[in-house]
């Protein structure tokens, strides 16, 4: 049925009226194109939302100490809520549903010096608990975290970040050397993979054992921070045991627990939740759209073959006339268009992979928006949905040609 023959006259249809073939081509081309550029588009958001949460635990819970904003049994407003080791105590003890759990003390809360010989660097140094890795689900390049023998003899170790390593010792080793945090002499004994999730000038934390932090630098027995991860990986769950850990503050430090400000509550999976939640809704609205341009793209292909039918109508009935059956006219009409739809439809892909590809090399990833890319099977599935149905767009021209009586046709103007 497909013979040489007949995809002679194909191609040698195309290359007389290359005009109709490439408005032909165009709306096709267009609407593979802007499919991919809105896939790639979106899968960059997503990839930019992703890494925000790179390096922490999905169903963490993160507890900071406020201000209250109304006065609570006889109590005034304006009262600092400060958090200590007895209220991770009191958590630990009063949320069943609690897997691991650290406190955390931020050294002058901010930016520390940190410097191994002639070399210097500000980061963020925080006294943790052993347990604070899997918190932030951190992967040990070399050596080892903070353990708890650390913990009970008041260590001075510390564990750095792939960044401050590369700053503070290039490629050397730096497992056993003693850097200076402030002044005072630390031991070296595990680095870990830094990602920031935030931009390139986001700088790693660098750990230490929460005791000696408490020790050495004035923050006996103070957290600025309390994070506990859950058994429950439920949102139901996780929101109850966050509105639980209130109440338990709210008994201990005498506020409000429905004062917003009195402790600052951040539940990573509710918020991971909620923002997959609007990625599902702009996912859903790049499909419509791309279903929209692909329909356009399906119209655009059905009306210009109507235009060629209408155009061949003489050439039609000579062939019929000639002996050619309906079949043989319909199979005609419909390879045109999809040898038509196949290379307008290639170039749209192969151009809107082109154009990704660009924009990952010229845009550095960022909290917002990085690496835009879409999966090859559904560039690929897309493609194929668009010659199919593009095809089929050629279907209602060619059974209207296929109906044409030779000697109607002969007689067209």
């Amino acid at each position: 049925m497909f013979d040489s023959e007949q995809w002679r006259e194909v191609f040698d249809s195309i290359a007389k009226n290359k005009l109709r073939a490439i408005l032909t081509g165009v709306s096709v081309f267009t609407g593979i194109y802007m499919l991919i550029i809105l896939l790639g588009a979106g899968r960059g958001l997503r990839n930019g939302f992703e890494h925000g949460f790179k390096g922490n635990a999905i169903n963490a819970i993160h507890i900071w100490g406020g201000t209250t904003s109304k006065p609570f049994k006889g109590l005034l407003s304006n009262r600092e809520i400060e958090l200590t080791n007895e209220d991770l105590t009191a958590l630990r003890q009063g949320l069943e549903e609690l897997d691991k759990s650290s406190g955390k003390y931020r050294l002058w809360r901010g930016n520390s010096l940190l410097n191994y010989q002639d070399n210097y660097g500000n980061y963020g140094i925080h006294g943790i608990e052993p347990e604070y890795l899997f918190l932030e689900d951190q992967t040990i390049m070399m050596g080892r975290f903070i353990n708890e023998l650390d913990m009970e003899e008041g260590r001075k170790v510390i564990v750095l970040a792939t960044d401050s390593r590369e700053k503070l010792f290039g490629e050397a080793d730096p497992l056993h050397q003693w850097v200076q945090v402030n002044g005072i002499p630390f031991e070296v004994v595990g680095v870990y993979k830094f990602e920031s999730g935030r931009g390139q000038n986001d700088r790693s934390q660098v750990f230490i054992p929460l005791t000696t932090a408490q020790r050495v630098f004035d923050g006996e027995g103070k957290l600025n921070q309390i994070s506990f991860t859950l058994h429950t990986t439920s949102l139901y769950g996780s929101i109850r045991a966050a509105q639980r850990a209130r109440s338990i503050l709210a008994n201990r430090h005498q506020f409000d627990p429905k004062d917003p400000s009195a402790v600052w509550v951040e539940n990573s999976l509710e918020n991971y939740m909620n923002f997959s939640n609007v990625f599902t809704g702009i996912n859903t609205f790049i499909w419509i759209m791309g279903i929209g341009t692909i329909i356009a793209g399906i119209m655009g292909v059905s009306n210009i073959m109507l235009i060629v039918v209408k155009d061949r109508t003489k050439e039609i009935g000579v062939r019929k006339a000639l002996g050619a059956t309906p079949g043989n006219v319909i199979t005609q009409v419909m390879l045109e268009s999809l040898v038509v739809t196949a290379l307008a439809g290639y170039g749209g892909l192969l151009l809107g992979i082109g154009t990704l590809e660009s924009i990952s090399r010229l845009l550095p990833g960022g909290p917002m928006f990085r690496d835009p890319e879409v999966s090859v099977s559904i560039a690929v599935q897309a493609l194929i949905l668009l010659i199919f149905t593009g095809t089929l767009a050629g279907l209602i021209p060619a059974r209207r040609a296929a109906r044409i009586r030779p000697i109607e046709a002969l007689r067209d103007e």
